[in-house]
């Protein structure tokens, strides 16, 4: 099969296909041998109706479209992979007479994603900075303060409740002379900051005592469903005895019953070197994402209209989907936020650009190296993804090839390598330590770079 590119437009270009008489008469003969299967002729078995008989039958013009509807998709997709281009809308497909004996030419024009061609100079050594990694010992004790918190016993006070008290409460909730049983609770032990009854209740028991009863009107959450959440409800609440937290002391004791340390210093050590993981797996993180912004800046391209339009929808629908598993509206979640659908659409357009634009600076990074993608590489992949929704391997491989599906996963690993490659050349410099006020001169910087 022979084929042909040429450029038509910004981004789009005509591809001719030449399909040889040989390549396309094995095709013609499944075309006849699938009309043999559907037709009923007096004297021959299904399947085993000659050629001739077909066409006298049916009709030649019958088998020609037959074997064009199902070949020529199939002749497009091998072109588009052998000129290696990646189409992003529908072809337009023109094809040429048919005759028998000659090959056959069409054409399909297509607008496909762009392809930069990179030198390596535009990709390595590139400057970013990565953040200190620092452990402070108001952190540490931060940490400490927590895992007290977590240990903390609740006993009685004898005074008025504040906030962060827990306080035992009679709730009943009434809308005119109905009882919302579904809402109302007895002997709860409730924390006050909570707000899991609106923040009306939290400001009421502020001050209050126990053997106290508040009565005031205030909407029930949103929390509550499309049902109950946000109706206006009457409150009647009578507190019954107020608790505070004891935190224990920081010392020894408390790190034997925490953590399996014997010493609080020892704890303090082992604090110190976990935050510093973290903290150094979120300085990668930073490089990563620095790097990948310092090629999006550096990289010029112009993206195709339609390539913008669809990720734009992709990342709204997305957005319509999380609100709706917070049993949410899409508009109720911009409201609180200050934010109408136009600025939603604003903001996913230019997230979505430079989304756009990082997957083809990738893009262009990993043809210049040659990278691809592993049979192993990709069935890791899948059994990852397998493993998390609980999907037999096999089953869901055969689901993404049916989908298309796979050919995005494999895209998705191509671009990994490519940062991975980026970021392994690049002149990574580690930021001070110090906190700059400003008036100091500039630190000095260690570099990381690898070559």
């Amino acid at each position: 099969m022979q084929t042909t590119v040429e450029s038509t437009d910004k981004h789009t270009v005509k591809l001719t296909v030449e399909v040889p008489i040989d390549e396309l008469e094995k095709d013609l003969d499944k075309a006849y041998r699938s009309i043999a299967n559907q037709v009923k002729v007096p004297g021959f078995r299904k399947g085993k109706v000659p050629k001739r008989i077909i066409d006298a039958k049916v009709g030649r013009d019958v088998v020609v479209e037959e074997f064009i509807s199902e070949s020529v998709p199939v002749y497009y997709r091998r072109a588009v992979t052998h000129e290696d281009l990646a189409p992003i809308t529908d072809p337009e497909i023109d094809l040429e007479p048919f005759q028998d004996g000659e090959p056959l030419v069409f054409t399909a024009t297509v607008e496909v994603r762009p392809r930069l061609e990179l030198d390596e100079s535009e990709y390595k050594g590139l400057k970013v900075s990565k953040p200190a990694v620092v452990v402070s010992d108001e952190e540490i004790e931060e940490w400490i303060d927590r895992l007290r918190e977590r240990f903390a016993e609740l006993e009685p006070v004898d005074r008025a409740v504040r906030s962060e008290d827990f306080v035992t409460i009679d709730l009943r909730v009434t809308e005119g002379i109905t009882d919302l049983e579904a809402v109302g609770r007895t002997d709860y032990l409730y924390y006050v900051s909570s707000a899991e009854f609106g923040a009306e209740l939290d400001a009421e028991l502020g001050g209050k005592s126990a053997g106290d009863i508040l009565k005031f009107d205030a909407p029930l959450p949103e929390r509550f469903g499309e049902g109950l959440g946000g109706r206006q409800v009457s409150f009647q609440v009578l507190v019954k005895d107020v608790k505070a937290r004891r935190l224990p002391e920081a010392d020894d004791a408390f790190a034997k019953t925490a953590s399996e340390f014997d010493t609080l210093a020892q704890l303090r050590e082992d604090l110190r070197e976990r935050l510093g993981e973290l903290k150094e797996q979120d300085a990668i993180g930073a490089v990563r994402d620095r790097v990948l912004e310092a090629m999006i800046d550096l990289v010029d391209v112009d993206v195709p209209e339609s390539l913008i339009e669809e990720e734009t929808n992709h990342r709204i629908e997305h957005a319509k989907e999380r609100a709706e598993r917070g049993g949410l509206a899409l508009d109720d979640v911009l409201k609180a936020q200050g934010w109408d659908e136009a600025r939603l659409r604003e903001d996913s357009r230019d997230h979505a650009i430079r989304a756009i634009r990082s997957d083809l600076a990738l893009e262009g990074v990993a043809r210049a190296e040659n990278l691809e993608v592993t049979a192993d590489e990709l069935g890791g992949q899948i059994t990852a993804l397998a493993e998390a929704y609980r999907r037999d391997p096999k089953e869901l491989a055969k689901a993404l090839e049916r989908s298309g599906q796979i050919v995005t996963l494999a895209g998705d690993i191509i671009r990994g390598k490519a940062l991975d490659l980026v970021v392994e050349h690049a002149d990574i410099q580690t930021e001070s330590e110090a906190p700059q006020t400003g008036n100091e001169p500039a630190p000095t910087e260690r570099s990381e770079k690898t070559e």
